[in-house]
């Protein structure tokens, strides 16, 4: 079932006209769908029925406060990767013991921080990591909840930019490592071991890498139990693909059948933690038409969305379905490029598509952008960051209004006027450019 359809003519999200939201708040804006997040989150939660677990949903994939809090208040955990998005996670109404704390490069404040909000457990990728995280929990005189990140040598078969469980990928702890750095970590006095886990990365289409990691995984899990190190969860990652075109993803049924197998055969809480198959087709980026341009037999199409709004086509060469928010059957198919204003040729959201002739003020909708698209928007070209809008039924809720221009250069600092005198410095001779630095 799809939230996003046309209606009498017209794409619609849920029940809203997306005319409507363009003339109330403006282009260019996220759209996402509450229905598409319940259900998607929903058919994740049933597919992992028939194992104890947690769905720790990877707050990166698009961290809106008010899309934390609507799957917070169905029982969501969350993946978080930083201090900002363990405050986000919080403030949106989560339970600290439902949250785990990834990634390579933890500060120690944001450990601290994590510790003291009382999280279920840090994913450790490191044995430097693992020092510093028991380094400050000494110093707060807590016992810091961890899991290794094991790595379990699996390709995903996916973008080598998204594919994490490899040897060449920053990510992780080599199998052979894992056995001595949890034999270190169960006889620490700041150290409680309480998992394992492993992610081998995202856009994963089938679920047979995914088993293969596993499966690895608790071989480790079993060695560990025969020398009295016993563990309560098993985190397999996220990772499961969606289809942004012709793409055919395992359905989470067929993942949460494998998965929840492996976790009671050792009789593990099962940690999941999913994004991009919860939050990527539950959004889409409303964009208006400035203007076309041809250069001989190539057309542009040129809209005011930029690849500081979604950057997924410039950084992966990602495909997104690109539609007319009205379409008019009568128009002429030609190929087009549809470009954004920022001055970088990279600059697209998509090329080659039998559009046709697109005229200006016309309203297209980049389909699948509701994973990475906001949460990884800039404000390169000092364009500011489209606008969030949550969808429920026949009304919509704007929950990230537009940022003022004036917020692109807070914190700032004008130079004073002794500054900017700079006739004391020397005037430059006849030097090379290889001379000056």
């Amino acid at each position: 079932m799809h939230h996003f359809q046309q209606k009498n003519g017209e794409l619609h999200a849920e029940d809203v006209p997306l005319s409507r939201i363009a003339a109330e708040v403006g282009t260019p804006t996220y759209v996402y769908s509450r229905a598409t997040l319940v259900r998607h989150y929903r058919v994740m939660d049933q597919a992992l029925a028939q194992a104890p677990h947690t769905i720790c949903y990877a707050v990166k994939a698009c961290s809106n406060l008010a899309v934390l809090q609507l799957l917070a208040s169905l029982g969501s955990g969350f993946d978080i990767v930083s201090l900002g998005e363990l405050r986000r996670a919080l403030l949106a109404g989560a339970d600290p013991q439902r949250i785990v704390f990834s990634g390579v490069g933890k500060r120690d404040d944001e450990i601290a921080e994590a510790l003291q909000a009382g999280i279920l457990c840090l994913n450790v990728e490191s044995v430097g990591e693992l020092a510093r995280i028991e380094r400050v929990a000494q110093a707060l005189g807590v016992r810091a909840p961890i899991s290794l990140r094991v790595n379990p040598e699996v390709d995903a078969r996916t973008h080598k930019y998204i594919a994490t469980g490899l040897r060449t990928s920053k990510f992780g702890v080599a199998m052979a490592d894992a056995l001595p750095l949890y034999r270190r970590a169960a006889v620490s006095e700041h150290l409680r071991v309480v998992g394992i886990d492993s992610h081998i990365g995202s856009q994963i289409l089938e679920v047979a890498p995914l088993i293969e990691a596993v499966e690895k995984v608790v071989q480790l899990v079993d060695q560990l139990k025969a020398e009295g190190i016993s563990l309560a969860h098993l985190d397999v990652g996220g990772g499961l693909g969606i289809a942004y075109r012709d793409e055919e993803p395992a359905p989470p049924a067929e993942l949460g059948a494998a998965m929840t197998a492996l976790a009671n055969s050792r009789g593990l809480h099962l940690l999941v933690e999913p994004g991009r198959v919860i939050a990527g087709n539950a959004g889409l980026l409303l964009t208006r038409v400035l203007g076309k341009k041809s250069n001989h037999d190539k057309h542009f199409v040129i809209v005011d969305a930029a690849m500081n709004d979604n950057i997924r086509p410039a950084l992966y060469g990602a495909w997104h379905g690109v539609v007319p928010v009205v379409e008019h059957e009568e128009r002429p198919r030609l190929p087009v490029d549809i470009v954004g204003p920022v001055c970088e040729s990279g600059d697209f959201l998509a090329q080659d598509r039998e559009l046709g002739a697109l005229e200006p003020g016309e309203l297209l909708a980049v389909l699948g952008s509701g994973a990475y698209g906001f949460s990884m928007a800039s404000n390169y070209n000092s364009r500011q960051r489209p606008a969030e809008v949550l969808v429920h039924g026949a009304s919509f809720t704007v929950v990230r209004a537009r940022e003022p221009l004036e917020d692109l250069w807070r914190g700032e600092q004008l130079l004073d006027a002794a500054t900017l005198d700079v006739s004391e410095l020397p005037c430059p001779g006849q030097e090379t450019a290889q001379e000056l630095g």
